[in-house]
C-alpha cells in the first residue's frame, strides 16, 4: 500500500530523471571535419552539392550531409592505387605481362601472366642464393632491399636466417624428389668420388650418382659433400656406405675413383658390403673403375720430368713480361705492331699441372715474333735471361722444339677434355682413346729426337704401369665398345692385338669373352624369369594350342642365343 501510494504521491520515476540529468549535462562541441580521412580529400561545392576529391586519384564523393557519411572515403583510400602507402589486399587477379613464354608449339608468346605470390618470390630468393653461390647475409644489404622495394613494394625482404631455412627446405624437397627418381629407375648406378684437403686443413669428400633414367637422358647429381676424418681407405668407405644407406641405394654398378692407394681399400671395403646386400654385379668384378683421365695426367706428367731446355727459356720469358705491368704494356705494344690478332693472354704454369704447361707453350707460340721485338727494345731483357735458368732469349730453335712439344701435347689435351665429359656417355671412348695413347708412344720411342724418345719412354712406363697388365684392368672399358654395333668382338681382338703382344692380347681376349659371357649369364638370369613369366601370363589356354605354346617357348630361346652370338 506504501509502494502504491508513493507512486500516488507523484514521485517522479526513473525515466524522467534519466531525461533530466542528460539535459543537464553540457553539451559537447563537434569538432568539425576531426576524422583523418580528411586529410586525404578536399570539400569542394559543386553545382549537384558538397563534394569531397580525392588528392591521389581525383575521384569524387558526396559529402556533407548525414546519409554520406566517412565509411566511402576510407574504402576508398584503402584501394587507391596512387596513394604511395598504401597496401592493398591482395588481388586474386592476375596481372598481364609482356614476357618471353615458351609454347609447347615451340614458338614464343610476347605476352604472359604474373599474379604477385610472395611465396613463390621467397622460393625464387632461396634459389638464385643456391644458384649462384651468394652467402645468406646478401638478403640483407642495403642495395638489394632497395631493389626488391622499387621491383615490388609488397614483399617483405626475409633476414638471412629466414633464407637459410627457405635453402635447407629447398635441399630437402630436391633430396625427396630424386630418391623417388632413383627408387623408380629401372637401370643401376655409377658413382664418382674424391677427396681433397682445403687450405684449413680439413678433408673433404664428394658423391656423384650417375644413371640413365627411364626416358634414357644420362643424368648426374651430387649425393653429399662432407668433411671426413682423414684420406684412409676404410674411412672413405664408410662415408660412401653411410651416404647410401641415407639414399637408400643398393644397385650400384660402378665406382670410379683416382689411383690413390687409398681408394683401393675403399673400394673392396664396399665390395664387402654391397654383396652383402646381395645387389652386386657378378660378386662387385666390375665394382672398381680406375679414373682415365687421372691415368692420362700421371703419364703425362711422368714424360715432363724430363724437361727440355727450350721449353725452360720460354717459361722464363714469360715469368719476365708479367712481372711488370709496365713491362706488360710494352711486350702489347709490341703485339700491335707485330699486326698479331689473337685474344689469348700470357699464362705461367703449375708446376703439379701437366695441362697449364701446354697452355703456357700454347699462348706464347702465337706470341713468338712479339717477344723477338721486344728484346730489342728492352735490353734488361736478354741481360736477366741470361742470368736466369735457360741461360738466355728463346732462339728460333727454341721455338720450333717448343712447338712441337706443344703439338705433342695437344694430343694428351684433348684426349682429357674428351674422356673427362660428364654430361654425355664416355664409356664407348676409353678403349680408343687408349689405343691411340698406345700408338702415339709407340710411334715416339723410335724418333730421332732424343728428347722426345726419351720423354715417350718415360710415358710408356707408366702407361704399362696401369694398362698393361691384364689382370688389373676392368674389362667394362673393352665391353662397351664390343656393345657398340659399330665395332663389336672382331675390333677389340683386333686392337688388342695391335698394341699389346701376343701373350697379354691373348689373354685379354679370353678374359673379355669370359666377363662378357658371365655379365650376360647375370643379366638373363636376373631378367629372364621375369620375361617367361609374362610370356607364360599371355598365353592362356584357351587362345594358344599346345603347339602353339611350343613354338613361343622356341622363339624365346632362339631370341636370347642370338643375342649371346651378337655379343
Amino acid at each position: 500500500m506504501s509502494t502504491n501510494m508513493d507512486n500516488v504521491e507523484g514521485n517522479v520515476p526513473i525515466e524522467e530523471h534519466e531525461s533530466d540529468n542528460e539535459k543537464s549535462k553540457p553539451k559537447r562541441k563537434r569538432m568539425k571535419d576531426r576524422s583523418e580521412v580528411w586529410e586525404h580529400f578536399i570539400k569542394e561545392e559543386t553545382h549537384t552539392g558538397m563534394e569531397a576529391r580525392c588528392k591521389y586519384c581525383g575521384m569524387r564523393y558526396k559529402c556533407g550531409t548525414k546519409r554520406n557519411g566517412t565509411s566511402p572515403l576510407w574504402a576508398h583510400i584503402n584501394r587507391c592505387r596512387k596513394y604511395p602507402y598504401n597496401t592493398p589486399k591482395e588481388s586474386k587477379q592476375s596481372l598481364l605481362s609482356f614476357k618471353s613464354n615458351k609454347i609447347e608449339s615451340g614458338c614464343t608468346s610476347g605476352l604472359s601472366y604474373v599474379k604477385y605470390d610472395p611465396t613463390v618470390i621467397r622460393k625464387a630468393l632461396s634459389e638464385m642464393v643456391i644458384v649462384d653461390e651468394l652467402p645468406f647475409k646478401f638478403v640483407e644489404g642495403v642495395g638489394f632491399k632497395k631493389f626488391c622495394n622499387v621491383m615490388e613494394p609488397r614483399f617483405h625482404v626475409p633476414s638471412r636466417i629466414t633464407v637459410a631455412k627457405d635453402c635447407y627446405e629447398t635441399f630437402l624437397t630436391q633430396k625427396r624428389k630424386l630418391k623417388l627418381v632413383l627408387k623408380n629407375c629401372n637401370s643401376r648406378v655409377s658413382l664418382t668420388t674424391d677427396t681433397w684437403t682445403s687450405i684449413q686443413q680439413i678433408n673433404y669428400m664428394c658423391l656423384t650418382v650417375h644413371f640413365v633414367d627411364n626416358d634414357w637422358n644420362l643424368q648426374k647429381r651430387i649425393l653429399n659433400f662432407c668433411p671426413i676424418s682423414s684420406h684412409k681407405g676404410e674411412e672413405i668407405g664408410k662415408e660412401i656406405e653411410k651416404c647410401l644407406l641415407d639414399w637408400e641405394l643398393e644397385k650400384v654398378f660402378c665406382i670410379t675413383v683416382d689411383n690413390a692407394s687409398s681408394n683401393d681399400t675403399a673400394i673392396g671395403y664396399m665390395r664387402r658390403k654391397i654383396n652383402g646386400w646381395k645387389a652386386g654385379v657378378l660378386k662387385g668384378r666390375f665394382l672398381h673403375m680406375r679414373c682415365v683421365a687421372h691415368i692420362v695426367n700421371l703419364v703425362v706428367s711422368d714424360g715432363l720430368k724430363i724437361v727440355n731446355e727450350s721449353i725452360t727459356r720460354v717459361r722464363q720469358a714469360v715469368r719476365f713480361i708479367k712481372q711488370s705491368p709496365s713491362r706488360l704494356v710494352r711486350f702489347k705494344k709490341c703485339v700491335v705492331e707485330e699486326k698479331i690478332n689473337s685474344k689469348k693472354l700470357l699464362c705461367l704454369d703449375v708446376p703439379t699441372r701437366w695441362n697449364s704447361t701446354f697452355l703456357m707453350l700454347d699462348a706464347a707460340l702465337v706470341f713468338e715474333y712479339a717477344f723477338e721485338r721486344y728484346s730489342e727494345e728492352d735490353p734488361h731483357y736478354v741481360i736477366e735471361l741470361n742470368e736466369r735458368e735457360g741461360k738466355g732469349c728463346p732462339t728460333s730453335e727454341d721455338w720450333e722444339t717448343v712447338r712441337r712439344f706443344s703439338e705433342f701435347l695437344q694430343v694428351f689435351y684433348d684426349l682429357t677434355l674428351r674422356v673427362s665429359g660428364s654430361l654425355h656417355v664416355t664409356s664407348n671412348l676409353f678403349f680408343h682413346e687408349l689405343v691411340s695413347v698406345a700408338v702415339l708412344l709407340k710411334d715416339l720411342m723410335t724418333n730421332d729426337d732424343v728428347e722426345m724418345c726419351l720423354m715417350a719412354t718415360k710415358m710408356k712406363e707408366k702407361y704399362d704401369k696401369y694398362w698393361g697388365d691384364p689382370e688389373k684392368m676392368n674389362m667394362l672399358i673393352f665391353i662397351a665398345v664390343v656393345l657398340d654395333p659399330r665395332y663389336k668382338l672382331d675390333y677389340v681382338e683386333w686392337m688388342l692385338i695391335e698394341i699389346y703382344d701376343s701373350k697379354h692380347a691373348f689373354v685379354l681376349v679370353n678374359n673379355l669373352k669370359e666377363s662378357l659371357n658371365a655379365l650376360y649369364e647375370e643379366y638373363r638370369g636376373s631378367s629372364g624369369d621375369v620375361i617367361r613369366e609374362e610370356v607364360s601370363s599371355s598365353m592362356d589356354s584357351s587362345q594358344f594350342s599346345p603347339k602353339q605354346k611350343k613354338l613361343q617357348i622356341g622363339q624365346l630361346k632362339i631370341t636370347e642365343k642370338t643375342l649371346l652370338q651378337c655379343c
